[in-house]
């Protein structure tokens, strides 16, 4: 594997996986600039160097061809706002003539981004043909979208066949994504902690089972927390509920209980009568929710007590808000865990925070920059820590 940082990319064209799958607004305004941030310092490498970059992309799901909403021009303006100085052409498809004739022309310091790779049906089909194709517009394949590396398509995983050993690698984002999971998988300093939250149970069961086995301490909040809590016997109202993993929740409880992991549960939430930004609120105990109401946040009494276990931890993981957050109204508990883990931080302790909502809270939260590493990818950060092997990886390191 390509050793990135003592690479130098003078007169080499790079093409590079980037994940620029972010948010737009309805006026295809980047509302959320995370990823492509995160890219930044990789590109900046490689134009520094004097080398050129090709890069190629997701952007939302595309259903079989072309859509404007899903055209990677709209993220220009913003990419352009992070290099300022720096010539950046657009190719209106991926493997077209064009897109070949521009990135055959592209000159040392500047910049090729291809339009929608899932535009083509063959990229998530992870088709060879379509990857070879792809491989054309560099000499070096670089792979810097961790977001994407639980997924086996052709720019992620099959493309890395067409590339020998000196000639791919992991860009800084991929490479720190790898390192700071594996600091937290492996040698963690105690006690540690996972905050654990989010809608479903069923989404979290292989993190949650792989956690025990390391944890100290797991905290379970948002959505999840009220299955929890009705098969503890709990009176949960109209909230969030899986039926079907009520067992499983037992299970998990019974399992962290032989192997000394403690499990700590709402104590109290913010109800609401109903889902919606305005809707009626109050505080009530998390195992006596009203008939008609439903909890979307933790109480202040949790917020409180989880507070003081995330501060007294000294390597912590945040996957999933504590409620909706979204709603101004019921975003208190999860903003007052991001302050908790700030504060940890500060103090010492190592922070990650595995993407998806809760890189999206800290963000909001303007705490950010006061924890270890926010990770960019959700969905693949989810499935390292549960120890799957992400395809993305394994294309590059064999």
């Amino acid at each position: 594997m390509l050793d990135f940082k003592n690479t130098n990319f003078k007169g080499k064209k790079v093409v590079m996986r980037v994940d620029f799958n972010v948010p737009l607004n309805a006026e295809f305004e980047v509302t959320d600039d995370t990823r492509i941030a995160g890219a930044a310092s990789t590109i900046k490498k490689i134009l520094d160097d004097g080398g050129s970059v090709v890069m190629m992309s997701h952007l939302g799901r595309p259903k079989g061809g072309p859509e404007n909403k899903y055209s990677l021009k709209h993220i220009i303006p913003t990419l352009s706002a992070h290099f300022p100085d720096v010539a950046i052409d657009f190719a209106d498809d991926c493997i077209s003539d064009d897109a070949f004739a521009k990135s055959a022309a592209l000159q040392s310091g500047a910049l090729l981004l291809l339009e929608n790779l899932r535009f083509y049906p063959e990229e998530e089909k992870g088709n060879v043909d379509f990857a070879e194709k792809l491989s054309r517009h560099g000499d070096i394949y670089i792979n810097d979208a961790f977001g994407t590396a639980h997924r086996e398509h052709a720019s992620t995983a099959t493309m890395a066949r067409f590339f020998d050993t000196d000639h791919k690698g992991f860009g800084y984002l991929m490479a720190a994504e790898v390192e700071n999971a594996n600091k937290l998988l492996h040698g963690a300093e105690k006690p540690m902690t996972a905050i654990v939250g989010g809608a479903k149970v069923s989404d979290k069961i292989q993190l949650l089972e792989r956690l025990i086995d390391s944890m100290d301490n797991i905290i379970i909040g948002g959505g999840m927390a009220y299955t929890f809590i009705s098969a503890l016997g709990g009176q949960i109202g109209t909230s969030l509920f899986e039926g079907d993993y009520v067992e499983l929740a037992h299970k998990i409880l019974d399992k962290a209980k032989a192997n000394n992991t403690t499990i700590y549960l709402p104590e109290d939430n913010i109800a609401a009568d109903r889902f919606a930004p305005d809707a009626e609120s109050k505080e009530v105990d998390s195992y006596h929710i009203p008939d008609g109401w439903m909890g979307l946040d933790i109480g202040p009494k949790t917020a409180a007590k989880f507070g003081e276990i995330i501060k007294a931890s000294k390597t912590i993981l945040w996957n999933g808000p504590m409620g909706v957050f979204e709603f101004e109204k019921f975003a208190n508990g999860t903003f007052a865990v991001a302050k908790s883990l700030a504060e940890a931080t500060d103090n010492g302790a190592f922070s990650l925070i595995g993407g998806g909502d809760s890189a999206s809270a800290i963000n909001k939260s303007g705490l950010e920059d006061r924890v270890s590493f926010v990770s960019t990818g959700g969905g693949a950060m989810l499935e390292y820590l549960e120890g799957k092997e992400l395809p993305g990886i394994k294309a590059i390191t064999g």
